[in-house]
């Protein structure tokens, strides 16, 4: 493939991967299905049925839904996007809610049931809803990530039905993904081609990150890590992004863009490199290109992790910060390939126990193993092929890692699920 052909392909994965979210993407995926559902019922239904897979059960549980007041789950977020959704609006389903509106969410949950079912389809990421008025009933299913309508259904009527494929459905085939491939798109993109979906990203994460840092959301990790090191350029990093993540899963109505699906991996994948780049008076176009550099890692080692596991998120994006800072400090592939191997070699034990508060303190730990793992590069040290999942060559270890994650942590996955059930 050329590399004008490729750069489309790069430029693409960045356009699809870095959407903007009002929320914790889990719960506002049901609140997006159950709009859909309502919408094509077209009335306010009397019953609901939620089916989901236990990873949506598992990264909806805890987490606060925006404009509910504060409320929680999966009933919640399936009120929230029947009675205030905007169909249309995909992940920002809930960003237009009214005073009104979110005391008819406290209304329609006290007098209308809402069923939970747990869904064992085989599919990691799986939200079936089910709206019914009378005799009427409408069906709305997303598989896969978090706006892949593969079904909808009125009454007998069937409006969509999707073959549900391996490969996410819709998206731009990632396979095109390196590490060497992306610090060489990095170097020789037009930033014009990836300035706006960028700028985007700086204006919404950097402001949730002020706004954790500004108030008390959930256990405060931002403000915790910030405290007495306020002039650590290392500390702040890792300080800002957390806070970003107390904000966002503690109720926050601010938007955020995400990365592979969560905002929280965004935020991961971003703020440390803004405040990077802002620290050491780097250009705006050093800036976006250092979060392609970030942003595009981050979604090569999801890749093979698969949208939701047992293996967390931030682990990933915080190795997608810390190739991000190299690429600022004028490192090009072997320094962040380098710095990739030594993060995931550092904190690759980190299990995904579903969206809440201790989020962000996942968070802080995966920025510092990112800085840890540049680090190490920068003095001359680092992990070889044969430590533990490390393999030789960058490529190879990133596959390790998707295979622990996907295929080995299965049995992992279900152990958590079913613990946070007994709950």
């Amino acid at each position: 493939m050329n590399k004008k052909d490729l750069d489309q392909l790069y430029v693409q994965i960045l356009k699809e991967e870095l959407k903007p979210a009002m929320g914790c993407t889990e719960p506002i995926a049901i609140a997006y299905a159950a709009a859909k559902a309502r919408a094509v019922l077209g009335t306010m239904p009397d019953h609901l049925t939620v089916e989901v897979s236990g990873n949506i059960i598992k990264n909806v549980k805890s987490v606060v839904v925006p404009h509910t007041g504060g409320l929680r789950g999966i009933p919640a977020a399936a009120a929230a996007g029947t009675v205030a959704g905007d169909a249309d609006a995909e992940l920002e389903v809930l960003s237009h809610v009214t005073e009104q509106q979110i005391l008819d969410i406290g209304t329609f949950l006290q007098n209308t049931p809402v069923e939970v079912r747990f869904a064992d389809t085989g599919h990691v990421f799986d939200i079936m809803i089910t709206a019914r008025r009378g005799t009427d009933s409408s069906f709305v299913r997303i598989v896969d990530y978090h706006t892949n309508l593969v079904s909808i259904r009125r009454n007998k009527e069937t409006l969509l039905e999707k073959e549900i494929v391996t490969r996410e459905d819709g998206l731009t085939d990632r396979s095109c993904l390196t590490i060497e491939g992306i610090v060489d798109f990095a170097d020789r993109v037009d930033v014009e081609d990836v300035r706006e979906v960028l700028e985007r990203q700086i204006e919404y994460n950097i402001a949730i990150a002020e706004e954790g840092l500004r108030r008390s959301y959930g256990a405060n990790i931002g403000k915790t890590v910030l405290r007495g090191r306020e002039n650590d350029i290392n500390y702040k990093m890792r300080a800002w992004a957390a806070a970003g993540s107390d904000a966002r899963m503690n109720g926050c109505e601010m938007p955020v863009v995400i990365n592979s699906g969560s905002g929280n991996q965004g935020i991961t994948a971003s703020v440390p490199v803004i405040i990077y780049a802002r620290e050491t008076g780097k250009t705006q176009e050093e800036l976006l290109r250092a979060l392609c550099v970030s942003n595009l890692v981050t979604t090569h080692l999801k890749t093979g992790i698969g949208r939701l596991s047992a293996y967390c998120g931030a682990v990933s994006a915080g190795c997608g910060a810390g190739a991000g800072i190299a690429y600022l400090k004028g490192g090009r592939f072997e320094m962040i390939a380098h710095t990739v191997v030594n993060a995931v070699a550092v904190d690759s034990g980190i299990v995904c126990d579903g969206a809440k508060a201790s989020c962000a303190a996942k968070i802080a730990a995966a920025v510092d193993a990112g800085l840890l793992g540049l680090a190490m590069y920068e003095d001359g040290n680092q992990f070889f092929g044969g430590d533990g999942i490390v393999k030789r060559g960058v490529e190879n270890t990133i596959a390790s890692v998707g295979r622990l994650a996907r295929f080995g942590m299965e049995q992992t996955d279900r152990e958590i699920i079913q613990l946070m059930m007994e709950n």
